[in-house]
């Protein structure tokens, strides 16, 4: 019974053999050993780090399907190599990508020469390239209590495309903490439920140089009718339509017709809407139609568990007080974790040296910029706060509910929530306030920054002049 795996790996091959050929099994495929079998998971055996990118990229699609054929739904696929041909102790163990075969290895055309703009209309649209990374899955997606709301969001977006009740979904955050990666998801996902969706994954400067074009062509009315017939359109850094007039007029009848007829609008952008400088207000109120959501830096617990995620995928193991340290140290960013965890392996495979605090300790020393914490106190926050709005810092105590003071103590609420170990009830007691008072003036910063800017600049300001 134990042996049942290495019987349906057989299987495995004749089906790869009827569809790739002989020799081509023969020389990629006949190689790979059956290890183990456990958890749903079949480890092979391969001769070398070659055929692992063989693989997961020109052979993903038919191994994957036969091994779903032949063993079931949710199998997973590992592999093991020899660094050092016949030595055991440089195996490493990779794990196989969980990869979407609904954007992959498939016949795609260019946006442009797939657009029928300046073509007579077919009644079939001819496919196009979705430009969506069949790697970038929900599945391949790192989930942790500070990201689970927007991870949610977009997952509930990709399975119910047609609803309106989170269109346009607007999603920010700093660089690198993973936003690409999670509206790529929904496109996948919508493609892995119906693949005759038209679903278009676009950079806002490849709009704009498609637009370019569009114009010198003039061709500017197929240009909007091709986007038009978009059944999800993703967009990503928008913050580059800032002061972008003419781009902003093209894609404001574009965003009104997708969404009149419930199709799904979804962007990313590095600051919230009301950020955006030079856009025409009437785009700015139908960004504010949907949903706006930031998308945080990781946590603690969830850099941990990306750098494991990423280690594995490399082949590596890292050491629970090694992830602890990297985890620790380093400043948030997933492109920066992935960074670390390259430099890590490099270094270990070039220096031949195992992987410990020492080793981690220097890679990180060239990957994370310094950055000494000044500590935060409750007195630098009111004095910082009532220096912005102008006020004596006494009144902030007082009971007058003046609208600028009354906006200076929320604000004060919401940055030593932020910015303190203070609980809400000792955030009460300093302010004279009820600790009701202050989860009130928490929520109310909270839920105005993304839209009014005057606020969102305000604690900008404060938050800038308490770091410096």
């Amino acid at each position: 019974m134990t042996e049942d795996y290495k019987i349906k790996w057989q299987r495995c091959l004749d089906i790869i053999r009827d569809n790739i050929g002989d020799t081509k099994t023969v020389t990629w495929f006949q190689p790979a050993k059956p290890l183990d079998f456990k958890d749903n998971t079949l480890t092979l055996g391969i001769p070398s780090s070659f055929f692992y990118e063989k693989y997961e990229d020109e052979f993903y699609s038919i191994l994957s399907t036969t091994l779903k054929k032949v063993f079931g739904q949710g199998i997973r696929l590992d592999y093991v190599i020899s660094l050092i041909k016949n030595d055991e102790d440089s195996k490493v163990k990779l794990q196989g990508t969980k990869q979407s075969t609904a954007v992959k290895n498939k016949f795609v055309q260019s946006m442009q020469s797939a657009s029928p703009m300046g073509e007579s209309r077919t009644e079939k649209t001819p496919d196009f390239n979705p430009q969506l990374n069949e790697t970038l899955t929900f599945e391949n997606y790192c989930i942790g209590e500070s990201n689970r709301l927007p991870f949610t969001i977009a997952e509930y977006i990709a399975n119910h495309p047609g609803k309106n009740d989170f269109n346009p979904f607007f999603l920010y955050g700093d660089v690198g903490v993973g936003k690409t990666h999670l509206i790529q998801a929904i496109g996948i996902r919508v493609k892995e439920r119906n693949p005759n969706a038209k679903v278009l994954f676009v950079t806002l400067r490849q709009f704009q140089n498609l637009m370019a074009n569009a114009t010198i062509r003039k061709q500017i009315p197929s240009f909007l009718n091709w986007f038009q017939q978009m059944d999800v359109l993703l967009i990503d850094d928008l913050q580059e339509l800032s002061h972008k007039d003419g781009t902003a007029k093209v894609l404001f009848p574009i965003f009104n017709h997708l969404h009149q007829n419930g199709k799904a609008l979804v962007f990313t952008c590095d600051r919230p809407p009301m950020e955006l400088d030079g856009i025409a207000d009437r785009l700015i109120d139908r960004f504010k139609w949907g949903i706006t959501e930031r998308l945080p830096k990781p946590d603690l617990a969830l850099k941990k568990k990306i750098l494991s995620f990423k280690a594995s995928k490399s082949g590596l193991s890292l050491p629970p007080e090694v992830i602890d340290l990297i985890a620790e140290q380093s400043t948030g960013s997933v492109r920066e974790l992935e960074g670390i965890v390259m430099g890590i392996l490099t270094r270990s495979i070039t220096l031949n040296v195992p992987i410990d605090l020492t080793l981690a300790q220097e890679v990180m020393k060239n990957s994370i910029k310094r950055i000494e914490k000044k500590t935060i106190n409750f007195d630098m926050i009111v004095e910082a706060t009532a220096e912005f709005y102008r006020l004596n810092p006494d009144v902030i105590f007082s009971k007058s509910r003046v609208r600028d003071i009354a906006d200076a103590r929320q604000v004060i609420m919401y940055l030593c929530h932020k910015l303190t170990s203070l609980s809400s009830s000792a955030i009460g007691h300093k302010l004279n306030r009820r600790h009701a008072t202050v989860l009130h003036g928490i929520s109310a910063i909270t839920d105005r920054l993304p839209y009014t800017k005057e606020l969102s600049l305000a604690v900008e300001k404060i938050e800038e002049e308490l770091r410096s």
